[in-house]
């Protein structure tokens, strides 16, 4: 472990050149009492380690050092998929291999490819979670992620979407980050289904198991969008909507919204309203998604949920006196 942190203090000196003591151990998740050790082994291994005293000190390599111990790992090759997607690396618990193997492809550059590489890091930076949503908890997505990893069945105790519990024993194929939350691609009695993460309570890792030869992931997950999709919104909404309307639907509707607005060939009225077919849940959350559009959507079909908009609008304007 030492070995692999002495490795990591010369490739940032050799990466980024002057840095105190202070900013290493912070980068390396150490005390700076350790950082001071970890320096005068260096010093004693024979690395130039240049140290500058004072409040501005810090340290850096002498006269162009450069090493060329820059071999991956097989985990931080591994982490190298996820380099795009640092928050979802920590998640994985990969985020310290993540960032090593990183610094060892940044000190293998040459010195104009690897400053352009750190104005790139500067510049662009994906925030997977959505707006306005909590983080869940997910104690077991590492566990989950290294039997998807290694092959190997897990028995869970799976929390439905109803809070009941049930025993499963799954074979996971694959991980997927959508908007935030994670859910696992598992076959369960020779049937490939999705779970939530969040959901599974416990875990206890068993046997290998085959991997289908044909599994593809991305279509696996496609497919299964898509017919999520449809069970959630097995009705459509016939509706007017104000400009400022149309500007709300991304936010309240999300992508289904968003698309229905694209796939719209009516041109808006003299007065700038546009009839769109909204896809719409069943049920109450279909009332509690038009109803926060406010006056800026008029239901025109089906006639039942115009009726029963038209209900609840009564009853809040009859509230408010």
């Amino acid at each position: 472990m030492r070995a692999s942190r002495l490795l990591s203090v010369l490739l940032l000196l050799q990466n980024r050149g002057r840095m105190t003591a202070d900013e290493l151990a912070a980068e390396l998740e150490v005390s700076v009492r350790t950082v001071y050790r970890d320096i005068e082994a260096l010093s004693a291994a024979g690395v130039p380690v240049y140290a500058d005293r004072g409040r501005m000190g810090g340290y850096q390599l002498v006269g162009g050092y450069r090493t060329r111990l820059t071999g991956l790992t097989e985990e931080e090759a591994q982490a190298l998929a996820l380099a795009g997607l640092p928050i979802a690396a920590a998640e994985l618990g990969l985020g310290t291999v993540l960032a090593a193997a990183q610094l060892k492809l940044y000190a293998a550059l040459p010195a104009e490819l690897r400053e352009r590489a750190g104005e790139l890091a500067q510049r662009f930076f994906l925030d997977v979670p959505g707006w306005f949503r909590g983080i869940e908890s997910l104690p077991r997505l590492a566990e989950v992620a290294q039997a998807v990893w290694e092959g190997r069945r897990i028995a869970t105790r799976y929390r439905r979407w109803d809070n009941t519990e049930a025993d499963r024993v799954l074979e996971p194929l694959g991980l997927v980050l959508k908007a935030g939350n994670w859910y696992l691609a598992a076959r369960a009695n020779g049937t490939v289904r999705t779970y939530r993460v969040s959901r599974i309570d416990s875990l206890e890792p068993g046997e290998p198991f085959d991997r289908p030869a044909d599994f593809d992931l991305a279509e696996y997950w496609r497919e299964w969008s898509e017919q999520f999709e449809q069970r959630m919104y097995p009705r459509v909404a016939v509706v007017r909507l104000s400009r400022l309307g149309r500007d709300l639907v991304p936010f309240y509707l999300g992508a289904v919204g968003a698309r229905a607005l694209r796939e719209c060939r009516d041109e808006p009225d003299e007065d700038g309203w546009l009839r769109v077919e909204l896809p719409v849940e069943p049920g109450a959350p279909a009332l509690g998604e038009l109803l926060r559009f406010g006056p800026e959507l008029q239901v025109l079909e089906p006639a039942d949920l115009r009726a029963e908009v038209a209900a609840a609008v009564a009853r809040m304007g009859a509230s408010y006196g």
